[in-house]
């Protein structure tokens, strides 16, 4: 694991979720001069982390990585720089308790997957600026704790999992790309956020139109992530069978419909899109991931957001439909189960 020599300025950075990419981001930016880093984690990983720190599988080889973490939220107190690795769901419960990370200066990095809290107020040429999505922040918590005009897009592309606690095994993909959302005030440092990236030694991306490169990553997520938990799938075997080949092409062009009544630009074909997921190989999406593991779903901001702006736009969308009703079943389903799990170990 290598970094540029560049030093950042003092900067307190905190990553909020320790797993697959919070941990992996853990990694690289623990070796970036000039930082404050810290982790909030709980359970297991938080009690692997201060144990062992993080093992980083990644080319074979292996890295050892001591952190600080925490999870106390008032312990670690304001940041500089607050990267938020929860899934969608998990934000939604947690938001509440990060105020106590977050003055008036704290530049908000969102590292998740799907539609984001901020993403209407950023887009949509002020059709559904001020609106709330209910899929995904249905009480305006996360939005009163992380203030959307303090966030700085973020759109990974990078195939990480979350092995035994305190082990992530890293696969493809390095690709940050940042940029800054109509809705960012003057404070977001982009410049300083921009230089941690680089400094870690990751595949830095700016950007005048995130929202762009949201909904382009949203293509492959609202997807490949539903069929494969409903299918138990790799990534490669459900674009290469015909029919839920097609299934991703269909709903990733109802998906191209919405983005233009929002005003987002699509660059790419949905069989381009897929092609360039097709690259990166045989892998599980996040989404099987969590099934295998029993872990709930993110199926609302990934499919549920997108139907949600589309039912309020009047936008006919039947297999996107279709799929969000099946995923959502599942989802329902695995909370079930993990709820039945919960009360026979009491």
């Amino acid at each position: 694991m290598t970094v540029s020599s560049g030093v950042i300025a003092p900067t307190r950075v905190c990553i909020v979720g320790a797993g697959a990419i919070g941990g992996y981001l853990a990694a690289r930016f623990s070796v970036v001069p000039g930082i404050e880093l810290t982790l909030l984690a709980r359970g297991a990983q938080l009690a692997a982390l201060r144990a062992g720190g993080l093992r980083i599988l990644e080319g074979g080889g292996e890295t050892r990585v001591a952190v600080v973490a925490d999870d106390d939220p008032a312990r670690l107190g304001v940041q500089d720089v607050l990267v938020v690795c929860l899934k969608a769901h998990a934000l939604v419960e947690a938001a509440a308790s990060l105020t106590p990370l977050v003055g008036p200066q704290t530049t908000i990095v969102p590292a998740i997957n799907g539609v984001p809290w901020w993403f209407l107020e950023a887009c949509g040429g002020g059709a559904l600026a001020g609106r709330r999505l209910q899929s995904v922040d249905p009480r305006g918590e996360i939005a009163r704790a992380l203030p959307p005009s303090q966030v700085l897009g973020c759109v990974l592309h990078m195939a990480s999992a979350q092995g035994v606690p305190g082990t992530i095994h890293k696969s493809a993909g390095h690709v940050v790309i940042l940029g800054r959302p109509a809705c960012a005030g003057a404070g977001v440092d982009e410049a300083r956020v921009a230089a941690i990236v680089a400094a870690a030694g990751l595949d830095l991306q700016r950007t005048e139109r995130i929202c762009d490169e949201v909904w382009l990553k949203l293509w492959g997520n609202m997807t490949l992530n539903p069929i494969s938990a409903l299918t138990r799938a790799t990534c490669d075997v459900i674009l290469d069978d015909p029919l839920t080949g097609r299934l991703t092409t269909e709903v990733m062009r109802e998906a191209a419909r919405i983005g233009d009544w929002l005003g987002v630009r699509q660059p790419l074909t949905p069989e381009q899109r897929s092609v360039m997921t097709r690259n990166l190989g045989r892998f599980k999406s996040s989404m099987l991931q969590d099934l295998e593991a029993g872990r709930a779903l993110e199926v609302e901001a990934l499919v549920g957001a997108p139907y949600e702006i589309a039912q309020l736009a009047g936008i006919d969308t039947p297999w996107l439909g279709m799929l969000y009703g099946l995923s959502r079943q599942l989802a329902e389903q695995v909370a079930a189960d993990s709820g039945q799990r919960g009360r026979a170990d009491q």
